[in-house]
Protein backbone atom coordinates (compact mmCIF):
# COMPACT_ATOMS: atom_id res chain seq x y z
CA UNK A 1 0.00 0.00 0.00
CA UNK A 2 2.43 2.89 -1.22
CA UNK A 3 0.60 4.39 -3.84
CA UNK A 4 0.78 7.98 -3.49
CA UNK A 5 -1.88 9.50 -5.68
CA UNK A 6 -0.94 12.82 -7.84
CA UNK A 7 -2.12 16.09 -7.35
CA UNK A 8 -6.23 16.92 -8.32
CA UNK A 9 -6.56 18.34 -11.48
CA UNK A 10 -9.48 20.75 -11.99
CA UNK A 11 -11.26 18.23 -14.39
CA UNK A 12 -14.72 17.60 -14.26
CA UNK A 13 -16.04 13.73 -13.20
CA UNK A 14 -17.06 12.53 -16.41
CA UNK A 15 -21.30 12.21 -16.90
CA UNK A 16 -21.11 8.08 -16.13
CA UNK A 17 -19.67 8.81 -13.21
CA UNK A 18 -22.72 10.39 -11.93
CA UNK A 19 -25.16 7.75 -13.82
CA UNK A 20 -23.19 4.98 -12.12
CA UNK A 21 -23.30 6.66 -8.82
CA UNK A 22 -27.36 7.64 -9.13
CA UNK A 23 -27.91 3.52 -9.94
CA UNK A 24 -26.56 2.54 -6.57
CA UNK A 25 -28.41 5.31 -5.42
CA UNK A 26 -31.52 4.18 -6.57
CA UNK A 27 -30.54 0.46 -6.11
CA UNK A 28 -30.16 1.02 -1.97
CA UNK A 29 -33.41 2.70 -1.58
CA UNK A 30 -34.71 -0.20 -2.65
CA UNK A 31 -32.72 -2.40 -1.25
CA UNK A 32 -32.44 -1.06 2.26
CA UNK A 33 -36.11 -0.30 2.52
CA UNK A 34 -36.29 -3.84 2.89
CA UNK A 35 -32.69 -4.56 5.08
CA UNK A 36 -33.45 -1.80 7.45
CA UNK A 37 -36.69 -3.67 8.26
CA UNK A 38 -35.49 -7.22 7.97
CA UNK A 39 -34.19 -8.25 11.62
CA UNK A 40 -37.62 -7.72 12.86
CA UNK A 41 -39.50 -9.34 10.15
CA UNK A 42 -37.37 -12.03 10.40
CA UNK A 43 -36.87 -12.61 14.18
CA UNK A 44 -40.21 -11.37 15.14
CA UNK A 45 -42.57 -11.78 12.19
CA UNK A 46 -41.42 -14.80 11.07
CA UNK A 47 -40.25 -16.15 14.22
CA UNK A 48 -36.47 -17.43 13.45
CA UNK A 49 -33.58 -16.75 15.93
CA UNK A 50 -30.97 -14.01 15.66
CA UNK A 51 -28.68 -17.10 15.23
CA UNK A 52 -30.98 -17.71 11.73
CA UNK A 53 -30.30 -14.88 11.23
CA UNK A 54 -26.70 -14.21 11.61
CA UNK A 55 -25.97 -17.21 9.04
CA UNK A 56 -28.32 -15.54 6.82
CA UNK A 57 -26.95 -12.66 6.39
CA UNK A 58 -23.33 -13.65 6.37
CA UNK A 59 -24.48 -16.77 3.73
CA UNK A 60 -26.16 -13.63 1.73
CA UNK A 61 -22.90 -11.99 1.81
CA UNK A 62 -20.49 -14.74 1.38
CA UNK A 63 -22.69 -15.66 -1.50
CA UNK A 64 -22.05 -12.11 -3.43
CA UNK A 65 -18.63 -11.97 -2.50
CA UNK A 66 -18.09 -15.43 -4.45
CA UNK A 67 -19.94 -14.52 -7.55
CA UNK A 68 -18.62 -10.65 -7.19
CA UNK A 69 -14.88 -12.99 -7.71
CA UNK A 70 -16.12 -14.86 -10.95
CA UNK A 71 -18.06 -11.61 -12.38
CA UNK A 72 -14.84 -9.67 -11.91
CA UNK A 73 -12.38 -12.56 -13.77
CA UNK A 74 -15.30 -13.22 -16.10
CA UNK A 75 -15.41 -9.01 -17.03
CA UNK A 76 -11.32 -9.06 -17.65
CA UNK A 77 -11.97 -12.20 -19.99
CA UNK A 78 -15.10 -10.91 -21.87
CA UNK A 79 -13.65 -7.27 -21.79
CA UNK A 80 -17.29 -6.10 -21.42
CA UNK A 81 -18.42 -5.02 -17.91
CA UNK A 82 -21.83 -2.66 -18.44
CA UNK A 83 -23.17 -5.96 -19.98
CA UNK A 84 -22.76 -8.28 -16.38
CA UNK A 85 -23.76 -4.78 -14.71
CA UNK A 86 -26.89 -4.65 -15.91
CA UNK A 87 -27.23 -8.70 -15.48
CA UNK A 88 -26.15 -8.25 -11.78
CA UNK A 89 -29.05 -4.96 -11.12
CA UNK A 90 -31.88 -7.33 -12.83
CA UNK A 91 -31.59 -10.13 -10.56
CA UNK A 92 -31.63 -7.99 -7.08
CA UNK A 93 -34.91 -6.03 -9.42
CA UNK A 94 -36.99 -9.39 -9.76
CA UNK A 95 -36.16 -10.25 -5.95
CA UNK A 96 -38.25 -7.36 -4.43
CA UNK A 97 -41.42 -8.66 -5.30
CA UNK A 98 -40.74 -11.85 -3.02
CA UNK A 99 -40.01 -10.06 0.31
CA UNK A 100 -43.23 -9.43 1.04
CA UNK A 101 -45.02 -12.02 -0.29
CA UNK A 102 -42.73 -14.33 2.18
CA UNK A 103 -44.38 -16.90 4.50
CA UNK A 104 -41.49 -18.77 5.85
CA UNK A 105 -37.89 -17.88 6.35
CA UNK A 106 -37.07 -20.45 3.19
CA UNK A 107 -38.16 -17.99 0.72
CA UNK A 108 -36.46 -15.11 2.48
CA UNK A 109 -33.27 -17.17 2.17
CA UNK A 110 -34.01 -17.74 -1.45
CA UNK A 111 -34.77 -14.20 -2.23
CA UNK A 112 -31.94 -12.90 -0.04
CA UNK A 113 -29.61 -14.87 -1.96
CA UNK A 114 -30.73 -14.20 -5.36
CA UNK A 115 -30.82 -10.58 -4.31
CA UNK A 116 -26.67 -10.70 -3.15
CA UNK A 117 -25.72 -12.76 -5.98
CA UNK A 118 -27.42 -10.10 -7.96
CA UNK A 119 -24.88 -7.86 -6.44
CA UNK A 120 -21.79 -10.32 -6.51
CA UNK A 121 -22.35 -10.15 -10.29
CA UNK A 122 -22.65 -5.94 -10.81
CA UNK A 123 -19.85 -5.19 -8.01
CA UNK A 124 -16.82 -5.99 -9.62
CA UNK A 125 -17.33 -5.05 -13.25
CA UNK A 126 -18.97 -1.98 -12.03
CA UNK A 127 -16.36 -0.70 -9.81
CA UNK A 128 -13.73 -1.78 -12.74
CA UNK A 129 -15.51 0.20 -14.95
CA UNK A 130 -15.71 3.57 -12.81
CA UNK A 131 -12.27 3.11 -12.83
CA UNK A 132 -11.68 2.67 -16.53
CA UNK A 133 -14.01 6.02 -17.55
CA UNK A 134 -12.13 8.36 -14.62
CA UNK A 135 -8.61 10.17 -14.62
CA UNK A 136 -6.38 9.00 -12.20
CA UNK A 137 -6.33 12.28 -10.78
CA UNK A 138 -9.80 12.47 -10.06
CA UNK A 139 -10.25 8.37 -8.90
CA UNK A 140 -10.27 9.07 -5.29
CA UNK A 141 -13.10 11.59 -5.83
CA UNK A 142 -15.21 8.98 -8.36
CA UNK A 143 -15.01 6.07 -6.10
CA UNK A 144 -15.59 8.52 -3.41
CA UNK A 145 -18.65 10.05 -5.06
CA UNK A 146 -20.51 6.80 -5.99
CA UNK A 147 -20.28 5.59 -2.21
CA UNK A 148 -21.71 8.93 -1.37
CA UNK A 149 -25.35 8.34 -3.61
CA UNK A 150 -25.02 4.85 -2.95
CA UNK A 151 -25.05 6.29 0.61
CA UNK A 152 -28.52 8.61 -0.12
CA UNK A 153 -29.89 5.43 -0.91
CA UNK A 154 -29.03 4.06 2.18
CA UNK A 155 -31.02 6.42 4.19
CA UNK A 156 -33.74 7.49 1.94
CA UNK A 157 -34.87 3.93 1.94
CA UNK A 158 -34.84 3.38 5.20
CA UNK A 159 -36.67 6.91 6.09
CA UNK A 160 -38.64 5.97 3.82
CA UNK A 161 -39.40 2.98 5.62
CA UNK A 162 -40.24 4.65 8.89
CA UNK A 163 -43.12 7.29 7.08
CA UNK A 164 -44.57 3.73 5.44
CA UNK A 165 -44.48 2.08 8.61
CA UNK A 166 -46.66 4.51 9.98
CA UNK A 167 -48.90 4.69 7.01
CA UNK A 168 -49.18 1.49 7.07
CA UNK A 169 -49.55 0.75 11.09
CA UNK A 170 -46.62 -1.30 11.31
CA UNK A 171 -47.60 -3.53 8.28
CA UNK A 172 -44.19 -4.79 6.81
CA UNK A 173 -45.27 -6.28 3.79
CA UNK A 174 -47.42 -3.60 2.67
CA UNK A 175 -44.37 -1.20 3.18
CA UNK A 176 -41.71 -3.86 1.22
CA UNK A 177 -44.08 -3.46 -2.19
CA UNK A 178 -42.63 -0.19 -2.07
CA UNK A 179 -39.20 -1.43 -2.57
CA UNK A 180 -40.12 -2.61 -6.30
CA UNK A 181 -40.12 0.95 -8.53
CA UNK A 182 -36.85 2.28 -7.68
CA UNK A 183 -35.18 -1.20 -8.67
CA UNK A 184 -36.62 -1.33 -12.04
CA UNK A 185 -35.26 2.41 -12.49
CA UNK A 186 -31.95 1.95 -11.40
CA UNK A 187 -31.64 -1.18 -14.12
CA UNK A 188 -32.92 1.74 -16.33
CA UNK A 189 -30.78 4.24 -16.36
CA UNK A 190 -28.09 1.77 -16.31
CA UNK A 191 -28.78 0.54 -19.86
CA UNK A 192 -29.31 3.73 -21.06
CA UNK A 193 -27.47 6.19 -19.03
CA UNK A 194 -23.67 4.59 -19.12
CA UNK A 195 -21.56 3.94 -22.20
CA UNK A 196 -18.39 1.86 -21.87
CA UNK A 197 -15.53 2.99 -23.40
CA UNK A 198 -13.73 0.81 -25.45
CA UNK A 199 -10.79 -1.43 -23.83
CA UNK A 200 -7.75 -0.97 -25.23
CA UNK A 201 -6.77 -3.94 -27.71
CA UNK A 202 -2.32 -4.30 -27.80
CA UNK A 203 -2.76 -7.82 -29.50
CA UNK A 204 -2.99 -10.35 -26.93
CA UNK A 205 -5.97 -13.05 -26.20
CA UNK A 206 -7.61 -12.07 -23.45
CA UNK A 207 -7.06 -14.67 -20.57
CA UNK A 208 -9.66 -16.19 -17.85
CA UNK A 209 -7.52 -14.81 -14.77
CA UNK A 210 -7.51 -16.98 -12.49
CA UNK A 211 -4.04 -18.54 -13.04
CA UNK A 212 -0.60 -18.39 -11.29
CA UNK A 213 1.34 -16.14 -14.35
CA UNK A 214 -2.05 -13.57 -13.93
CA UNK A 215 -2.23 -13.64 -10.61
CA UNK A 216 1.17 -12.80 -10.09
CA UNK A 217 0.56 -9.52 -11.94
CA UNK A 218 -1.13 -8.47 -9.06
CA UNK A 219 1.67 -7.67 -6.77
CA UNK A 220 2.62 -6.70 -2.79
CA UNK A 221 0.86 -2.93 -2.51
CA UNK A 222 -2.50 -4.85 -4.05
CA UNK A 223 -2.19 -7.76 -1.53
CA UNK A 224 -2.13 -5.55 1.12
CA UNK A 225 -5.02 -3.76 0.52
CA UNK A 226 -6.76 -7.07 0.79
CA UNK A 227 -5.35 -7.71 3.87
CA UNK A 228 -6.39 -4.81 5.57
CA UNK A 229 -9.78 -4.86 3.86
CA UNK A 230 -10.17 -8.40 5.27
CA UNK A 231 -9.28 -7.48 8.87
CA UNK A 232 -11.84 -4.78 8.69
CA UNK A 233 -14.35 -6.91 7.45
CA UNK A 234 -13.88 -9.32 10.07
CA UNK A 235 -14.47 -6.51 12.96
CA UNK A 236 -17.23 -4.96 11.08
CA UNK A 237 -20.40 -7.41 10.70
CA UNK A 238 -23.35 -7.29 9.24
CA UNK A 239 -25.52 -3.71 10.05
CA UNK A 240 -28.46 -5.97 10.84
CA UNK A 241 -26.88 -6.05 14.54
CA UNK A 242 -26.86 -2.60 14.62
CA UNK A 243 -30.81 -2.70 14.40
CA UNK A 244 -31.04 -5.31 16.95
CA UNK A 245 -28.59 -3.38 19.09
CA UNK A 246 -31.13 -0.36 18.96
CA UNK A 247 -34.09 -2.64 19.76
CA UNK A 248 -32.55 -4.03 22.40
CA UNK A 249 -31.79 -0.58 23.68
CA UNK A 250 -35.16 -0.25 23.43
CA UNK A 251 -36.27 1.41 20.19
CA UNK A 252 -39.72 0.95 18.88
CA UNK A 253 -39.91 -1.31 16.23
CA UNK A 254 -41.27 1.88 13.82
CA UNK A 255 -38.41 3.33 14.57
CA UNK A 256 -35.53 0.73 13.24
CA UNK A 257 -35.10 1.63 10.16
CA UNK A 258 -33.63 5.15 11.92
CA UNK A 259 -30.62 2.74 12.70
CA UNK A 260 -30.01 2.99 9.35
CA UNK A 261 -30.79 6.69 8.47
CA UNK A 262 -28.37 8.26 11.14
CA UNK A 263 -25.41 5.49 9.81
CA UNK A 264 -26.24 6.29 6.18
CA UNK A 265 -26.70 9.83 6.90
CA UNK A 266 -23.13 10.09 8.37
CA UNK A 267 -21.59 7.63 5.90
CA UNK A 268 -22.64 9.46 2.84
CA UNK A 269 -21.61 13.11 3.89
CA UNK A 270 -18.30 11.42 4.77
CA UNK A 271 -17.63 9.19 1.57
CA UNK A 272 -17.06 11.75 -1.11
CA UNK A 273 -15.22 14.96 0.92
CA UNK A 274 -12.75 11.79 1.57
CA UNK A 275 -12.30 10.72 -1.67
CA UNK A 276 -11.33 14.45 -2.70
CA UNK A 277 -9.24 14.98 0.47
CA UNK A 278 -7.16 11.16 -0.68
CA UNK A 279 -6.53 12.52 -4.45
CA UNK A 280 -4.24 15.62 -2.77
CA UNK A 281 -2.54 13.02 0.13
CA UNK A 282 -1.61 10.09 1.22
CA UNK A 283 -4.87 7.59 1.15
CA UNK A 284 -3.83 5.26 3.77
CA UNK A 285 -3.68 7.99 6.49
CA UNK A 286 -7.16 8.84 6.19
CA UNK A 287 -8.02 4.82 5.94
CA UNK A 288 -6.32 4.57 9.79
CA UNK A 289 -8.70 7.42 11.07
CA UNK A 290 -11.48 5.65 9.45
CA UNK A 291 -10.28 2.55 11.35
CA UNK A 292 -9.86 4.28 14.59
CA UNK A 293 -13.54 5.34 14.55
CA UNK A 294 -14.51 2.30 13.99
CA UNK A 295 -12.81 0.89 17.41
CA UNK A 296 -14.93 3.81 18.98
CA UNK A 297 -17.82 2.74 17.48
CA UNK A 298 -17.90 -0.57 19.22
CA UNK A 299 -16.67 0.48 22.42
CA UNK A 300 -19.42 2.72 22.51
CA UNK A 301 -22.17 0.46 21.36
CA UNK A 302 -20.79 -2.41 23.59
CA UNK A 303 -21.69 0.08 26.60
CA UNK A 304 -24.22 2.15 25.33
CA UNK A 305 -27.21 2.53 28.12
CA UNK A 306 -29.39 4.12 26.63
CA UNK A 307 -30.72 4.41 22.77
CA UNK A 308 -29.19 8.15 22.34
CA UNK A 309 -25.59 6.22 23.13
CA UNK A 310 -26.14 3.34 20.77
CA UNK A 311 -27.15 5.89 17.83
CA UNK A 312 -23.70 7.94 18.62
CA UNK A 313 -21.90 4.85 18.12
CA UNK A 314 -23.58 3.92 14.74
CA UNK A 315 -22.83 7.40 13.56
CA UNK A 316 -19.18 6.89 14.40
CA UNK A 317 -19.44 3.25 12.67
CA UNK A 318 -21.14 5.33 9.68
CA UNK A 319 -18.03 7.59 9.77
CA UNK A 320 -15.85 4.61 9.27
CA UNK A 321 -17.56 3.33 6.13
CA UNK A 322 -17.43 6.78 4.71
CA UNK A 323 -13.56 7.13 5.33
CA UNK A 324 -12.86 3.40 4.46
CA UNK A 325 -14.71 2.06 1.70
CA UNK A 326 -14.14 4.46 -0.88
CA UNK A 327 -10.66 4.68 0.00
CA UNK A 328 -10.53 0.91 -0.25
CA UNK A 329 -12.38 0.08 -3.77
CA UNK A 330 -9.53 3.67 -5.10
CA UNK A 331 -6.85 1.59 -3.90
CA UNK A 332 -7.62 -1.41 -5.68
CA UNK A 333 -7.69 0.58 -8.64
CA UNK A 334 -4.75 2.07 -7.88
CA UNK A 335 -2.62 -1.51 -7.16
CA UNK A 336 -3.65 -3.15 -10.19
CA UNK A 337 -3.41 -2.72 -14.16
CA UNK A 338 -6.25 -2.94 -16.33
CA UNK A 339 -6.61 -5.53 -18.12
CA UNK A 340 -6.90 -7.48 -14.88
CA UNK A 341 -8.57 -4.83 -12.33
CA UNK A 342 -11.97 -7.02 -12.52
CA UNK A 343 -9.97 -9.69 -11.24
CA UNK A 344 -8.30 -7.79 -8.99
CA UNK A 345 -11.38 -6.56 -7.46
CA UNK A 346 -13.62 -9.94 -7.58
CA UNK A 347 -10.57 -11.68 -5.22
CA UNK A 348 -10.96 -8.62 -2.84
CA UNK A 349 -14.57 -8.90 -2.52
CA UNK A 350 -14.25 -13.03 -2.54
CA UNK A 351 -12.02 -12.53 0.53
CA UNK A 352 -13.76 -9.85 2.11
CA UNK A 353 -17.25 -12.34 1.69
CA UNK A 354 -16.41 -15.05 2.91
CA UNK A 355 -14.21 -13.26 5.84
CA UNK A 356 -18.16 -11.28 6.79
CA UNK A 357 -19.51 -14.90 6.50
CA UNK A 358 -17.56 -16.05 9.63
CA UNK A 359 -17.79 -12.60 11.17
CA UNK A 360 -21.73 -12.96 10.85
CA UNK A 361 -21.77 -16.08 12.40
CA UNK A 362 -19.28 -15.38 14.83
CA UNK A 363 -21.56 -11.99 15.79
CA UNK A 364 -24.56 -13.99 16.20
CA UNK A 365 -22.69 -16.90 17.92
CA UNK A 366 -21.54 -14.37 20.46
CA UNK A 367 -24.73 -12.15 20.70
CA UNK A 368 -26.52 -15.81 21.63
CA UNK A 369 -24.33 -16.82 24.48
CA UNK A 370 -22.83 -13.36 25.92
CA UNK A 371 -25.44 -10.63 24.53
CA UNK A 372 -24.75 -7.39 22.25
CA UNK A 373 -21.34 -6.86 24.62
CA UNK A 374 -19.65 -9.30 24.02
CA UNK A 375 -20.46 -8.87 20.21
CA UNK A 376 -19.24 -5.67 19.70
CA UNK A 377 -16.16 -6.06 22.11
CA UNK A 378 -14.69 -8.83 20.18
CA UNK A 379 -15.05 -6.11 16.96
CA UNK A 380 -13.25 -3.99 18.81
CA UNK A 381 -10.72 -6.07 19.54
CA UNK A 382 -10.23 -6.70 15.44
CA UNK A 383 -10.28 -3.67 14.57
CA UNK A 384 -7.49 -2.74 17.04
CA UNK A 385 -5.45 -5.82 15.79
CA UNK A 386 -6.03 -3.88 12.26
CA UNK A 387 -5.00 -0.48 13.01
CA UNK A 388 -1.82 -1.66 14.74
CA UNK A 389 -0.98 -3.26 11.75
CA UNK A 390 -1.32 -0.17 9.49
CA UNK A 391 0.51 1.90 12.58
CA UNK A 392 3.16 -0.66 12.28
CA UNK A 393 3.54 -0.88 8.31
CA UNK A 394 3.62 3.22 8.08
CA UNK A 395 6.03 3.37 10.65
CA UNK A 396 8.44 1.13 8.74
CA UNK A 397 7.64 2.60 5.31
CA UNK A 398 8.58 6.11 6.96
CA UNK A 399 11.68 4.58 8.46
CA UNK A 400 12.63 3.30 5.07
CA UNK A 401 11.66 6.78 3.20
CA UNK A 402 14.68 8.36 5.82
Amino acid sequence: MEITPAPASKMRLPRAVWALGFVSLLMDVSSELIHSLLPVFVVTTLGASTLSLGFLEGFAEGTAAISKMFSGVLSDWLGKRKALAVIGYGLSAITKPLFPLAQHLELIFTARIVDRLGKGIRGSPRDALLGEITPFELRGAAYGLRESLDTVGAFVGPGLAIVLMFVFAGDIRSVYWFAVLPAFLCVALLIFGVQEPERKNDGKIAKFAINKNELAKLGGAYWGVVFVGGVLTLARFSEAFLILRAQNAGLHPAWVPLVMVVMSVVYALAAYPAGVLSDRMERRFILMIGTGALVLADVILAYAANIWGVMIGIGFWGLHLGLSQGLLTTLVADTTPEEIRGTAFGLFNFISGFVLLAASALAGYLWEVGGPKATFLAGAVFTSLAFAGMLVVYAKRQKTVR
